[in-house]
């Protein structure tokens, strides 16, 4: 499989108040490939979060370099799509202004970029709310339209931040099924960060466990080789979940 982003000894430490150095991130290698779904999975103050910044090129590494698709990444570029747990949508945009918000930046005609925005729009499930505001809709639907405009720009790789972390669990599961509609549909790269085990069996192909301290070093790398779509009550979805939990330790 070609690899698509490579992480080679990544390491982080960011310094407060001009004294303190805080060490995140500590000698993090690891290869992501075309097309693949990976979750980057660690309890909080793991470093998860940095190291997808760093990926998305928002934040430069101590030491180490990313590679895409072999050339180091230096900065962000519209390659990378983004989804955050905070939703960081323009609330005086309805959802259309708000998905064809990046081919707008880009130049792209009006006709062609609603286009665009309204097949995402349609992907991730939202037609006929295209001239709402964001203030109209609920949490998961916020996140769908984060989605959309992130796959609008026709990125090579999605980056998401725990982009379910805010929503209930009945929504958030939800969204997980869509997420790995969305995926399976678009079949492209994706990373994805989290702290619920049930979520990365769920979504990913391999699972990337950080240990539950700072820096953020490697534990474990779980591949997952369960048919699509998952039961989170299967025998074997339980006994890889228990797996985790064993080895990782972390808190459901």
């Amino acid at each position: 499989m070609k690899v698509k982003i490579s992480c080679r000894n990544i390491s982080k430490t960011f310094i407060q108040k001009g004294k303190m150095r805080v060490h995140v991130l500590e000698g993090i290698t690891l290869d992501v490939y075309d097309n693949e779904f990976v979750v980057i999975l660690g309890p909080g103050q793991s470093g998860k979060s940095t190291l997808l910044r760093i990926m998305a090129g928002l934040e430069t590494p101590t030491e180490g370099q990313v590679l895409l698709d072999g050339k180091e990444v230096t900065k962000y570029g519209p390659d990378r799509g983004l989804v955050f747990q905070s939703y960081m949508l323009f609330p005086w945009r309805t959802v259309m202004g708000n998905v064809e918000m990046g081919p707008k930046l880009r130049g792209v005609p009006k006709d062609k970029r609603r286009s665009i925005a309204a097949h995402y729009i349609d992907l991730v499930g939202l037609t006929g709310f295209e001239r709402h505001y964001p203030h109209q809709l609920s949490g998961g639907m916020k996140q769908r339209v984060g989605i959309a405009r992130a796959y609008a720009n026709n990125p090579e790789v999605m980056l998401m931040d725990e982009p379910f972390g805010q929503l209930d669990a009945q929504t958030r599961y939800h969204m997980e099924k869509e997420a790995a509609r969305i995926w399976e549909t678009e079949k492209r790269t994706v990373v994805f960060v989290t702290n619920n085990i049930d979520e990365a069996i769920y979504l990913g192909d391999r699972i990337i466990s950080l240990e539950g301290k700072l820096p953020g070093r490697m534990k474990s790398v779980y591949k997952v080789n369960l048919p699509r779509p998952r039961e989170h009550t299967d025998a074997a979805f339980l006994e890889m979940r228990q797996k985790i939990i064993d080895e990782t330790r972390l808190l459901l």
